[in-house]
């Protein structure tokens, strides 16, 4: 009973194959594109920048960085409870993520090999950072006696379609939130090391370097695609993906807050600080970003906190489905009301500072 309670059980499709996580709106997405329009860009407003960052890429600083020391070699059995569970789940949706990256940048490498070498090889040298993140990731998933079957992950998962622009604010979004998200946990753990119950954590700060350069090739791509920004259907949509990205981001973690608390950190503060960060690196390549200093924008991201509890709580209870669908819909509607006013909160426009130091 006790080693039970101390190693939570995960349902597994074979011994030490994790099952992946149900999909959920809240869950990491898999995209594919119209290949075709990506192929017809014309990159030359913006080809300079482009081919720096291809050389950048080429480079590769970090083709030694992820490798594994004697730190993990050893057994993880005091990561145990709901701090373990907590732990692999955060080892999964960040694999996942990464994962889900690397298929979309590999995918379209192959298809504008021939018709548009420049962006083709910087998206596959893209993929390759992209899976030595997930690689490592399912890795550290292993000293929990765990991993994905990743190449079922491919095949089972859902494909979201989205044109190029959306692509691009969407992988933009999730590569510099990306960096943010790293280097707050190592800069955090770096001044307590107490708090860094494993390795990982130290590989953050060079791994937050590739998430940033990825940012930048999206924000150089976006400036070459100069319609995808200046009119007012772009700052309709430039709102829509930062409040996506940043409410999705916010109900995860509170979710999650145990696993925070485990490093040291309190999930709401780490939360508003990345999306602060997030949302002023944004406002260098979006014509808008969110007013997030507003207290009506957190006030209405914890009532849809307080309704995914309700909702949870429905879930788990032994009600019929029909009657837990019924109890479920207010708190589906409050949450859709509350994201609605976040979406109508006036934003701060930013685009007539284009060419200045932001």
């Amino acid at each position: 009973m006790v080693d039970s309670l101390k190693k939570p059980q995960f349902e597994e499709m074979r011994p030490g194959i994790k099952v992946p996580s149900q999909e959920t709106i809240l869950t990491p997405r898999f995209y594919t594109t119209d290949f075709e329009e990506m192929a017809k860009m014309d990159l030359s407003a913006n080809e300079d920048e482009l081919r720096a960052i291809l050389e950048e890429f080429r480079t590769d600083y970090n083709r030694h960085h992820f490798v594994r020391d004697e730190e993990f070699n050893q057994s993880w059995d005091c990561i145990d409870g709901e701090t373990r569970k907590l732990f692999v789940e955060f080892l999964e949706r960040s694999c996942t993520a990464e994962f889900s990256g690397f298929l979309l940048y590999k995918e379209l490498g192959r298809r504008l090999k021939d018709k548009n070498p420049l962006l083709a090889e910087i998206f596959t040298l893209m993929s390759r950072d992209e899976a030595r993140h997930a690689g490592f990731l399912n890795k550290a998933m292993s000293d929990f006696d765990l991993s994905l079957d990743l190449g079922f992950l491919t095949k089972s998962r859902k494909y979201t379609f989205f044109k190029p622009k959306f692509i691009f604010y969407a992988t933009y979004l999730s590569e510099k939130i990306g960096y943010w998200r790293y280097i707050t946990i190592y800069r955090h753990l770096e001044k307590h090391p107490e708090d860094r119950i494993y390795p990982i954590f130290r590989f953050f700060e060079n791994w937050c370097q590739d998430e940033n350069r990825h940012g930048d090739f999206f924000d150089a791509i976006m400036k070459a695609q100069p319609q995808f920004l200046n009119d007012w259907k772009a700052r309709l949509w430039c709102r829509f993906f930062l409040l996506s990205v940043f409410a999705t981001m916010y109900l995860n973690d509170t979710q999650r807050a145990d696993f925070y608390a485990s490093i040291g950190l309190d999930a709401r503060e780490y939360d508003k600080y990345v999306i602060e960060k997030t949302n002023e690196n944004a406002g260098r390549v979006f014509p808008v970003i969110l007013d997030v200093n507003r207290p009506e924008f957190y006030n209405r991201l914890e009532t849809c906190v307080s309704n995914n509890e309700k909702l949870r709580e429905i879930d788990s209870s032994n009600a019929p489905q029909l009657i837990k669908g019924l109890r479920k819909l207010p708190y589906y509607v409050s949450n859709g009301w509350e994201l609605l006013k976040l979406y109508l909160i006036n934003p701060i426009r930013v685009d007539h500072l284009e060419g200045t130091a932001r």
